[in-house]
């Protein structure tokens, strides 16, 4: 039977396979072995042929994609476990990055992302959310693709200019709402989330694959400045564990995994998230066993996950917890109570005084049923445990299968482009001159004089006229300041004042 070997306590301490996709949770203090507990799960699912997509939040999950180096203390524990033909060995790897830089760049449209998701991105309050929702349901009913970020901008203007008949036809539109959206898109364009919006997108497929050999591939997103931006990168995760629901087909229950998602600093799901939210994870957690994918939490307490979802997780590793506040004696007591209880363990004492590299490790065993709760020192992995170079994370992306299809962007048209052609011609309509009477000839020599159109009117023009220029006139005279002015506009003006009042 195909199992991922964790550790030894009394007895070798083992994940089944087939119930690889019944989820899971790895807890523990900063520094107690959780890195090191979800290398060893990822390796086991790779040599079992099951890809595996985490994130890697400080830069040392990386040495998965190099071999470790022996050393005493690695054969000590080797030997404690009894572990039969280990040697260092690295896994296939490939590395991903919103922005590019340590790995493809992973984007994905507008369109895809939708109106919730991208909602809790900007952080923006229900009603802006609202607007939000109207504008995106205006481009499906206008044919307008949403690809980028300068799309949106697009469609946002659009809807600012035509504001009153989408009100009348979609729901109230302000444009302070929408100007607050253009803002909050400001924002996250600034910190770089920009990148992440556009094409080529990012194909499922590919965090589906297998190497030659018929090793799963990890996917590795570079994470350690994306979880500087907590909203981003939960609802980045969020986006693909949704997409791995939604397109998947429904398998039940198989001999392995197809896919494992371990989602490191899983608070950050949680924090802040609207119920709505929290009923759409548990949802996700609940059904997508069903597609075949394991999802694998990690985080500092087991209180970090919601009761609903912490229900799901048949899989635990609870490294240790030092109770020094109430909020960690807190999270002790409710470590010990979601373990199946082992008689010869008091596990509320116990994980108080676990050492690193030790963990209680409680796993689905036959017929789905969970072992009692057991002490278990934690298997070395045969990667690298530590950072790798920058110039080893070039070598292990040039050999990439994928990195010609994403790293070069593609723009093929869109709103941003269907919407700039709509402006201009409208901007060229209004600028066109309006009808003019057609020219006679001679006219040229009739022109009246360009320093006064209307008294030209008067001499070129018609009697109806005559009245307006000679008040003109009279309100000049009045206003020249000096004799001289005076004499030379009576000069000028004189025939026609004398001819006014001869009518």
């Amino acid at each position: 039977m195909d199992q991922i070997l964790i550790g030894k306590g009394e007895r070798p301490v083992s994940l089944l396979a087939k119930y690889g996709n019944r989820h899971g949770l790895i807890a523990g203090a900063t520094g107690t072995g959780k890195t090191v507990s979800l290398m060893v799960l990822a390796e086991g699912f790779s040599r079992l042929g099951v890809p595996v997509f985490m994130a890697d939040v400080k830069g040392d999950v990386a040495g998965l994609a190099l071999a470790g180096s022996p050393s005493e203390k690695i054969q000590q524990r080797v030997s404690q476990i009894g572990i039969e033909g280990y040697a260092p060995e690295a896994s296939p790897v490939m590395f991903w990055d919103l922005q590019g830089k340590a790995g493809h760049p992973v984007r994905t449209t507008v369109s895809e992302i939708g109106p919730s998701l991208l909602a809790r991105i900007l952080e923006i309050n229900d009603i802006q959310a609202g607007v939000l929702e109207i504008a995106f349901k205006l481009a499906d009913d206008r044919g307008l693709l949403l690809l980028d970020l300068d799309d949106l901008r697009a469609l946002l203007g659009f809807v600012a200019d035509s504001r009153k008949e989408i009100s009348t036809q979609y729901g109230l539109v302000s444009a302070q709402s929408v100007a607050a959206i253009q803002r909050a898109l400001l924002s996250l364009a600034r910190e770089g989330g920009e990148v992440f919006f556009g094409e080529p997108a990012l194909e499922l497929g590919d965090l589906l694959r297998t190497d030659l050999g018929g090793r799963g591939i990890v996917s590795i997103l570079a994470a350690d400045q994306l979880i500087l931006k907590p909203r981003l990168y939960s609802s980045f995760l969020l986006w693909l564990l949704s997409e791995l629901f939604e397109n998947l087909p429904e398998v039940g229950d198989l001999d392995k995994p197809k896919l494992v998602f371990f989602f490191d600093e899983a608070h950050l799901l949680f924090d802040d998230a609207p119920p709505a939210l929290r009923q759409r994870v548990e949802q996700v957690v609940r059904i997508i066993r069903s597609k075949g994918v394991g999802v694998y939490f990690c985080s500092q307490f087991p209180d970090d996950v919601p009761n609903e979802i912490l229900g799901q997780l048949g899989n635990r590793i609870q490294h240790a917890l030092r109770a020094y506040t109430p909020r960690d004696q807190k999270a002790v007591r409710t470590a010990a109570e979601t373990f199946v209880p082992n008689p010869k363990l008091d596990v509320a004492a116990v994980i108080s005084q676990l050492g690193v590299g030790e963990a209680l490790v409680s796993t689905l065993q036959d017929k789905g049923v969970p072992m009692p709760v057991e002490r278990t020192v934690i298997c070395p992995p045969r990667c690298r445990m530590g950072a790798i170079t920058p110039e080893e994370r070039a070598a292990v992306r040039s050999r990439s299968p994928v990195g010609g299809k994403y790293d070069s962007r593609v723009n093929r048209e869109s709103a941003y482009e269907i919407l700039g052609r709509r402006n201009a011609a409208a901007s060229a309509s209004a600028k066109a001159p309006a009808n003019a009477p057609v020219a006679r000839q001679g006219d040229a020599q009739e022109q009246p004089p360009e320093w006064s159109q209307k008294v030209g009117d008067l001499l070129w023009g018609t009697k109806r006229r005559q009245g307006m220029v000679e008040a003109m006139a009279k309100q000049a005279a009045r206003t020249v300041g000096s004799q001289v002015g005076r004499q030379i506009l009576r000069g000028v003006l004189g025939g026609i004042l004398g001819g006014s009042r001869r009518r």
